[in-house]
């Protein structure tokens, strides 16, 4: 076993002598020929002079490297080059001097009505109060007139409703006769809303007389009417 660990060690130091030194430049990859300086130099110089577009042109891929004597002259001269080369045309972008103000948009949201200020600059208080008489100049009043008479369209539910006092199942009128219930069925049904068999229980004598049987309890009320909801509207 021992014999095996020697041999194995020996192994890997004769490995480790036949591998070639690497020398240690000192610098990362692409250091080496002074464009990441030169670059960076050309940048710096057109940042320092507010050129936002010469330094992005002067670090663009692809572009001639900057000639590397760290001069102004040669730092500006390939700046323009580059720039140059990145722009249609070969010339920079500029802004033109005829271009319009910027439109000023009100911040707030409001219209200049309901702007105080741009209200004040336009107009005095005697303008205002000049407009206000205007306006209520063109004032129309309307007068009240008497309604029209109704037309007699048979009883009314709602004064009955509000005329009465007696409550739901409360027998104020007597009934007599045989099969009640069969005549309420058959009296009920031929009308679709409890609103309509009242008016006819009505128009018919009601509530003193109920030929149909549509009052089999004598409360005054037709099939299953209830008064309550125009009561409680009237109350409020």
């Amino acid at each position: 076993m021992i014999t095996r660990t020697l041999l194995a060690i020996t192994a890997g130091g004769l490995l480790a002598a036949c591998q070639p030194a690497i020398p240690d430049s000192g610098r990362g990859v692409g250091f080496g020929d002074g464009t990441f300086e030169a670059e960076q130099r050309a940048r710096d110089a057109a940042l320092a002079g507010n050129n936002i577009d010469s330094a992005i042109a002067a670090t663009t891929p692809g572009a001639a490297p900057v000639p590397d004597d760290g001069s102004p002259e040669a730092t500006a001269a390939e700046t323009a080059r580059v720039l140059a080369a990145t722009r249609p045309g070969g010339a920079p972008v500029q802004a033109s001097p005829s271009n319009p103000a910027p439109a000023v948009v009100n911040a707030v949201g409001i219209s200049n009505e309901n702007n105080f200020d741009a209200v004040s600059d336009q107009r005095s208080i005697q303008d205002d109060a000049a407009r206000v008489a205007a306006n209520r100049a063109q004032y129309q009043v309307v007068q009240p007139e008497a309604l029209p008479e109704r037309a007699d369209s048979g009883p009314n539910i709602v004064a009955y409703a509000l005329q009465t006092k007696q409550s739901v199942g409360q027998k104020l009128y007597s009934r007599i006769g045989f099969n009640k219930a069969r005549k309420y069925e058959r009296a009920c049904a031929q009308y679709g809303h409890a609103d309509q068999a009242q008016i006819a229980f009505l128009a018919a004598g009601g509530p003193e007389k109920d030929r149909k049987g549509m009052d089999p309890d004598g409360d005054g009320f037709a099939c299953d009417w209830d008064p309550t909801p125009f009561r409680r509207a009237a109350q409020g």
